[in-house]
């Protein structure tokens, strides 16, 4: 079994109206996939991951640099994953 790893990465929120409810439901629904820790920061606000409630209250607009935090075995995975999905322009 591989050992835990931590990884975390800034990225820039997308799409024309942010981090709103649909793209939040995505983000957590990817989490789910992971079996790491995910956490996400705006500054140094930092929530679950596996919360979209607690993702929506990072009010994350546009040009939003926000960082993703993985812990566990799969968490390069998990950060490259999601924080494709951050970055994408789909809103």
């Amino acid at each position: 079994m591989a050992e835990d790893q931590s990884v975390e990465r800034e990225f820039t929120v997308g799409g024309e109206l942010g981090l709103h409810a649909r793209p939040a439901g995505r983000f957590v629904s990817a989490a789910g996939r992971f079996e790491s820790e995910i956490s996400v920061a705006r500054g140094d606000d930092w929530v679950s991951g596996r919360s979209v409630l607690s993702i929506l209250s990072l009010a994350a607009g546009p040009g939003t640099v926000l960082k993703i935090r993985a812990v566990g075995a799969d968490a390069e995975t998990a950060v490259s994953t999601l924080g494709a999905l951050l970055e994408s322009p789909e809103d």
